[in-house]
């Protein structure tokens, strides 16, 4: 019996990863839809150069032994669904994006057996954000060795949210960030895609300013209190940590209530925008940066950004 793992962080609560091991018997997967009477485009209607697969674990298995991401479309209309990644493809050169990834379309009632028992794979703790409806997730098989290893790393709801519509423009985007966490790409993303196309994500993106971002959006979370707390001390250590003389500046901000991942990203920007101080720095060109976001248990979601630039 051949299994694959799935591992999953929660972004349930502040300051705390939950890794949750999924083992799925791969024979057992059932990777077509189950009653829905759709017809789904084929592979060759997406893009003839690019091999959609169509077998969820027949996809993970190949992620894996190449050592790339793996893209998974889950369509709940095919004819529908689908067509939001066709006009990006189309409109759009990804090939040089594409070949990082292993592509796999699937249906949002695709099944898969655990232990004897069937369960909807979009049932699953990692799909979360996704709330069960169709979207594209992102799985990183491509960087062995590092934290997000085998964990969802990026999710798009095709479903609009508060603040977040997905365009079809957004598939390059996704395609383009930086190995991160799931929260990390998400914020860099929803900076990416805001209609001023603000700068500060075109320098390196930098693992300690990840760290300290990370650890200060668990903080506010923690506390739930937005605020650059500690930052006396806090920017001694992470001036440190960038040496070369860099300087550091940071941005914080905190979405409504209640909203996911994503509409929650797309919130903090917006929130940074009314703000002369943090937008000059969100827009401004650095040498490097860093984004993350957490959740508290008050339901908001508490935004970091950290840039290392030159004095």
């Amino acid at each position: 019996m051949v299994y694959n793992t799935i591992r999953e962080r929660s972004t349930s609560s502040a300051g705390q990863w939950v890794a949750v091991r999924l083992m799925i018997a791969a024979l057992a997967m059932v990777a077509t839809t189950l009653g829905t009477g759709g017809v789904v485009l084929q592979a060759n209607e997406l893009q003839p150069e690019v091999a959609w697969q169509t077998d969820y674990a027949t996809a993970v298995h190949s992620a894996q032994r190449q050592k790339k991401y793996l893209l998974v479309v889950f369509y709940r209309d095919p004819l529908r669904d689908l067509r939001q990644i066709q006009l990006a493809v189309l409109a759009d050169p990804l090939r040089q994006f594409l070949d990082r990834y292993v592509p796999c379309q699937t249906s949002t009632e695709s099944r898969i057996v655990i232990q004897g028992q069937q369960q909807r794979l979009l049932d699953h703790p990692a799909f979360e954000e996704l709330a069960g409806g169709p979207g594209l997730a992102v799985v990183d098989y491509a960087n062995p060795g590092q934290p997000q290893y085998g964990y969802v790393v990026s999710i798009l709801p095709f479903t609009p949210g508060k603040y977040y519509r997905y365009q079809p423009q957004h598939l390059r985007v996704l395609l383009d960030l930086p190995p991160g966490t799931l929260t990390q790409r998400t914020m860099i993303f929803a900076v990416r895609i805001h209609p001023e196309r603000p700068a500060s994500t075109d320098g390196e993106h930098d693992r300690s300013l990840a760290v300290e971002a990370e650890s200060h959006s668990e903080y506010q979370a923690r506390i739930r209190m937005q605020g650059h707390h500690n930052w006396g001390w806090r920017f001694h250590r992470i001036v440190a940590r960038l040496g070369g003389g860099l300087r550091a500046t940071e941005v914080v901000a905190e979405s409504w209530p209640g909203e996911r991942l994503v509409d929650a990203a797309v919130d903090c920007v917006y929130s940074w925008r009314q703000s002369p101080g943090h937008w000059s720095a969100v827009r401004g060109r650095h040498v490097r940066y860093a984004y993350d976001i957490r959740r508290g248990s008050n339901g908001i979601w508490y935004a970091t950004g950290i840039f290392g630039h030159r004095r």
